[in-house]
């Protein structure tokens, strides 16, 4: 592939344009395509002061901000240009540029190159929501509580929402909802060098590292109850620990569970061990919910219930317990539960989820392709995690233990 372009992201804070980028930039390089990022918000926190990250710095009336913001732009552009003229054959410059007027200042500075305007949108609420908390770790933020930040990044949305102007007047244009993964719309009007390779990464979820790892032993587990809230057993502790030194040398910003206390303790040693690490509670990662069943053994379903074991062995996927669920029917919001997982992550980072049995099997068939009538098979055990990994070229899928017991 040959051919000079420039990539310009578009959209408001938190939309996922840099997650974007850095999608981009990575599987474009293992094409052996040579890319760039050129970030503004990088730049500003390398030659700002604390003063940046105020919202009101990204107030259009703070003649002063508006300024600095220019210079950072103009900067970028001049690295992105020096870069082209080189060796480089796609520079992304990640920035909110909503406004047509920034735009066209763009397509008149790089009046001889190819251009693709890539707008980001997000519609979904609670993943928006989830990810300003994620925002309000940056270490921007390190001096404001936690709903300190997150309010001063809400204004600062609130500056550039007044001044958005979409996509529309662009020859080369692309509207991306970043949550879903799915190109919304679409104009091109001249020719784009890796037009279609582009298209293929932003519609494909690209995974560098991905820990699935069921909680480790319960006081449920031990009398193999289901369902439940339970507490870790000793022994669950003791594994819990053993997975934080597990842990050590891999970087896990975020682990990512369900609203189970067995997850969430599950989840804090390895936390405690890492530098700034995060734990978002998913209810989408809850447990598959026995209904009249929950908290019986199988043995006591088995006695006292057995029209429910009969027809659960019949069909074990499409089963759902009377009042509750099946692996079936809480097929979508584990899905929707990944979503917000890969939207929440910054791209290249590692993703951990902390999950349970049943879910973890649902998570692992996404990615393994995996019979339905399979599913409630696949081994997952409380001494072992799978790690996932997919690029363009491969996929990775091992059993990789971290206990003996």
């Amino acid at each position: 592939m040959k051919g000079k372009l420039v990539i310009v992201m578009v959209g408001l804070p938190a939309r996922g344009k840099s997650t974007m980028a850095r999608k981009l930039r990575q599987t474009l390089e293992l094409d052996g395509v040579k890319t760039s990022i050129f970030n503004n918000g990088d730049l500003r926190r390398k030659m700002g002061d604390e003063t940046t990250s105020s919202s009101t710095f990204f107030s259009p009336d703070n003649s002063d901000a508006v300024a600095l913001r220019e210079k950072i732009s103009s900067l970028n552009i001049e690295d992105a240009q020096k870069f082209l003229k080189e060796k480089g054959s796609v520079a992304i410059l990640d920035a909110s540029n909503v406004t047509r007027k920034r735009r066209k200042i763009l397509r008149n500075t790089f009046l001889e190159l190819p251009i693709l305007f890539i707008e980001c949108m997000n519609a979904d609420g609670e993943a928006l929501e989830a990810n300003l908390e994620r925002k309000a770790t940056l270490s921007e933020f390190k001096d404001r509580t936690k709903e300190e930040a997150i309010a001063s990044f809400v204004r600062r949305i609130s500056y550039y929402e007044s001044i958005y102007e979409p996509l529309d007047v662009e020859p080369n244009r692309i509207l991306v909802d970043s949550f879903e993964n799915c190109i919304l719309q679409e104009q091109v009007s001249s020719i784009v060098p890796y037009y279609d390779r582009i298209r293929d990464i932003l519609t494909t979820r690209v995974v560098r590292n991905i820990f699935l790892v069921r909680h480790t032993q319960t006081y449920f587990n031990l009398e193999d109850r289901i369902g439940g809230d339970s507490d870790l057993t000793e022994k669950g502790i003791e594994q819990s620990r053993a997975l934080a030194e597990h842990f050590t040398t891999q970087r896990i910003p975020i682990i990512f569970t369900s609203n189970y206390q067995r997850t969430l303790q599950a989840a804090e040693p390895i936390a405690e061990r890492q530098d700034r690490c995060s734990i978002i509670a998913l209810p989408e990662f809850n447990e598959i919910h026995g209904g009249v069943c929950d908290g019986m053994t199988y043995q006591e379903i088995s006695d006292n219930m057995p029209h429910v074991a009969r027809a659960r062995r019949l069909n074990k996927y499409r089963y759902v317990y009377p009042e509750g669920e099946g692996y079936k029917t809480m097929e979508e919001r584990v899905y929707r539960g990944l979503k917000k997982v890969f939207y929440l992550n910054n791209y290249g980072e590692n993703i951990m989820i902390m999950g349970h049995k049943a879910v973890n099997r649902v998570i692992l068939s996404k990615f393994l392709s995996r019979q339905e009538e399979e599913i409630p098979y696949i081994y997952m055990p409380q001494n072992r995690y799978y790690h996932i990994q997919i690029d363009p070229y491969k996929r990775i899928f091992e059993l990789v233990p971290y206990s003996l017991s």
